[in-house]
């Protein structure tokens, strides 16, 4: 699917969204010191039936982002608009109704399933809380025909979730998801515990399923080699901020901030003539605590470009190039100043001297 070929209207829309969780010190009287910035102001939308990537390291925010989303956490403020419904002020039966339009599948296919319930009972229970059908045979009917969509043979209905491999798990956890006739389904890490042949497996059946069923999803992922296959767009996430967001493609191409080229460089390429004289770079020091995270841009302390304006001043989130968007004072040069850093840091694992390496 192209950006051509999808439509132009945004089905979710995340305006600066924040999910802080405080920090207790004391036993008995407890009292907040601090909070820990998971998600610290985010934007960004999702057209409807397109896949937008989410990636970064871990304890970056990603599952935080999506579980804020479906309000699974309640986001300290900020504001999650879908369909025209801001699902930040939603409670009880409201919240409750528009659940049904927005759905999770979790990382762990081991921790997701309820292992005294039987597959027919974890893809009933949905149906039956929203009374999407009437009647057990119903149900079951129904049930069987999701464990045909998903792969599974329908006659394992009364199988329990330990009975089932790793990769068969998570089609039941999709097949949970898709009970409820979702529209916009968050995908949060789905193939990060699978063997990589089965990850490749679940991701062509979530493609499948989205064009089948002209889903929109929110996939979430540690590494860029994963959601380059899925994506339209690719937003990149670092300590709490996106700090670019850009078409797939172009983002592979061209990455303007200096984190998402750290994050491309370390992506294996299978031709091992490229491999061999391309450079990675290699960042230095460890991520900040989202307790206290740094002044100004939060990578400053691990940029090689770094300036000091980057450690005074936030950038803002701006859109250089077309549907290209990045926070960082130094874009319009940055690929020249990173490939400079990757030589340095070439040469200094060989111990090299490098002509012009002056940043």
């Amino acid at each position: 699917m192209t950006i051509a070929e999808m439509s132009t209207t945004d089905l979710i829309q995340v305006r600066d969204l924040k999910m802080h969780f405080p920090v207790t010190k004391g036993i008995i009287l407890k009292r907040t010191v601090g909070a820990v910035k998971a998600v610290d102001g985010i934007s960004f939308s999702i057209r409807k039936g397109e896949t937008l990537g989410l990636v970064g390291e871990s304890g970056c925010g990603k599952s935080t982002t999506g579980r804020a989303i479906l309000q699974l956490y309640r986001p300290t403020s900020g504001e999650v608009v879908f369909q025209g419904t801001d699902l930040t002020k939603l409670q009880g039966e409201d919240l409750r109704k528009m659940r049904r339009k927005v759905q999770m599948i979790f990382q762990d296919p081991y921790a997701s399933l309820n292992p005294r319930m039987t597959v027919g009972d974890i893809i009933g229970e949905p149906i039956a809380v929203h009374n999407l059908r009437q009647g057990k045979a119903a149900i079951r009917e129904r049930v069987q025909e999701l464990l045909s969509l998903v792969g599974l043979n329908p006659y394992f209905i009364n199988r329990y979730p330990h009975e089932f491999s790793g990769g068969q798990r998570q089609r039941i956890g999709i097949a949970r998801a898709l009970a409820v006739e979702p529209e916009f389904v968050v995908c949060d890490e789905p193939v990060s515990a699978l063997d990589v042949s089965i990850q490749a497996q679940v991701i062509n059946l979530l493609e499948d399923l989205q064009d089948r069923l002209g889903l929109t999803y929110l996939f979430i992922a540690h590494g860029l080699a994963v959601v380059k296959h899925i994506s339209d767009r690719v937003a990149v996430m670092y300590l709490g901020k996106v700090v670019e967001l850009a078409e797939g493609r172009r983002l592979y191409s061209k990455p303007i901030h200096p984190y998402t080229q750290a994050l491309l460089s370390a992506v294996p390429i299978p031709d091992p003539t490229v491999e061999r004289k391309r450079q990675r770079i290699i960042l230095e020091g460890d991520v900040p605590s989202p307790i206290n995270p740094p002044a100004g841009c939060h990578f400053h302390t691990r940029c090689p470009i770094a300036i000091d304006r980057c450690k005074q001043e936030e950038p803002p989130f701006i859109e250089y190039e077309p549907g290209h968007y990045a926070a960082c004072w130094r874009a319009s040069d940055s690929i020249e100043l990173m490939e400079k850093a990757a030589a340095i840091s070439t040469a200094r694992a060989f111990k090299k001297p490098v002509a012009g390496a002056m940043l």
